[in-house]
């Protein structure tokens, strides 16, 4: 199998930019929540679940994409079908389902403040969040048929 070296470089330089939006997202992200902490102060307790959530989110992201430019240098190697591929997929397996915790906790966190706070505004980012869940299962599943041929090749 030869692949050609500009398209994996290509899809590293798209992995490194995604990798430098997540880390920029984790330095933003305390300052967003202390400013909505002060514009809000009667819902400021929900931005506990929300750190946690988000933060979740970028490690799983992070190992996943981590994972991602692993697979892209054995492919680089012609190692595609090796035991470190097949690893590879199985942790960006694992990392897609853990996101799809984190956004499940989301919501629940989202419904309950628009409980609380009497407000019907929570329509919006729960339909996001549901898109993102999609994206991330179809993820998961291309993940889960590019590691069945690996598995049957690595037998």
């Amino acid at each position: 199998m030869h692949v050609k070296r500009g398209s994996t470089t290509f899809l590293k330089v798209i992995i490194v930019l995604a990798g430098i939006a997540v880390l920029a997202l984790c330095i933003c992200l305390p300052g967003i929540a202390v400013r909505d902490a002060r514009i809000h102060p009667e819902t400021a307790y929900f931005l506990i679940p929300f750190l946690i959530c988000a933060y979740g989110f970028c490690i799983a992201f992070s190992v996943a994409l981590y994972q991602a430019f692993k697979l892209l240098t054995c492919i680089e190697k012609n190692n595609a079908f090796s035991e470190l591929s097949l690893k590879s997929l199985q942790v960006i397996k694992r990392c897609a389902f853990t996101v799809i915790i984190l956004i499940l906790i989301a919501i629940v966190s989202l419904r309950v403040l628009a409980t609380v706070t009497h407000s019907d505004d929570a329509a919006g980012p729960t339909s996001l969040c549901l898109m993102a869940i999609l994206a991330t299962s179809i993820i998961a599943a291309i993940v889960d048929a590019l590691q069945k041929p690996l598995k049957k090749y690595g037998q």
